[in-house]
């Protein structure tokens, strides 16, 4: 689910930079990164666009067609964040024809490129798109070269097609499978906890809240606890994912945990 954490080689194949042809002037992929990651801790989401817009020209005048399928990527996250199905989309498509002209399919930067597309589809209420491309992704991150993080990151995002669709007992079996990768994966709980408000979320749907309510509270101490846990860094992803997480805390009656995120969220971003 994470939207962050991506790197440089989750869209690049690592001998890339060697098969450069000499005429291709590539962008610099690490800094953009970095420089994204700056903008979106301040919330600044017009700098965002406008960095990324930059590179994207960047990239096309050096025709620099891996730098473009990255920043693609990128685009098709800013755009979903911000509610542009229409912009969201074209850079989805453009990435998969990036894929089809880079000859990559099988590769990580085929998974990256359709969970990132089939995650927007889903935030747009597409979910045989989501499903499809969210498959896609699956066959290339379970043949033993994803790291876990992007492995835990599509199955929770399945397990929201699924919940949306109403095939329950698919959408606990992707989040559980969430739940075991994480668990693998440093700083994890803060994808943990979201998989488990996602469950919260999925039961009462199933159920109603009279009839789950009991499983649902164990699930959101449980998160909360993964939330509060020690030693996980106080960055500003730690407040993306905090103040995601607490109105999903509030709709449920923690309202105190709730804003307790909330104002952790906020003082991070002050800080940053």
């Amino acid at each position: 689910m994470s939207d962050r954490g991506l790197k440089p080689e989750d869209y690049l194949e690592p001998d890339c930079a060697l098969c450069q042809p000499s005429r291709i002037k590539p962008v610099p992929q690490k800094r953009i990164i970095e420089k994204l990651d700056e903008y979106m801790s301040r919330q600044d989401y017009a700098g965002a666009e406008k960095h990324l817009l930059y590179w994207m020209e960047e990239a096309r005048m050096g025709l620099d067609q891996r730098g473009m399928l990255m920043i693609c990527n990128e685009l098709v996250g800013h755009y979903r964040k911000v509610g542009n199905r229409a912009q969201a989309f074209a850079y989805g498509e453009k990435a998969l024809k990036l894929l089809k002209d880079l000859d990559f399919d099988g590769s990580i930067s085929a998974g990256t490129t359709y969970t990132n597309y089939a995650t927007a589809c889903n935030a747009f209420g597409e979910n045989r798109k989501a499903l499809e491309l969210f498959e896609k992704a699956r066959a290339v991150y379970e043949n033993g070269k994803a790291r876990a993080d992007l492995l835990g990151g599509l199955y929770n995002n399945m397990g929201l097609v699924y919940a949306a669709t109403g095939r329950y007992q698919d959408a606990y079996q992707m989040y559980d499978r969430a739940m075991e990768q994480m668990a693998k994966v440093e700083n994890g709980e803060l994808e943990q906890a979201i998989t488990l408000l996602n469950r919260c979320n999925a039961l009462e749907a199933q159920y109603g809240m009279e009839d789950s309510e009991e499983q649902i509270n164990l699930w959101l101490d449980q998160a909360y606890d993964l939330l509060n846990k020690e030693g996980i860094p106080h960055d500003g992803y730690y407040a993306f994912v905090l103040e995601k997480c607490a109105p999903v805390f509030s709709y449920y009656g923690y309202f105190m945990a709730a804003e307790e995120f909330a104002q952790a969220a906020k003082e991070i971003y002050e800080r940053t």
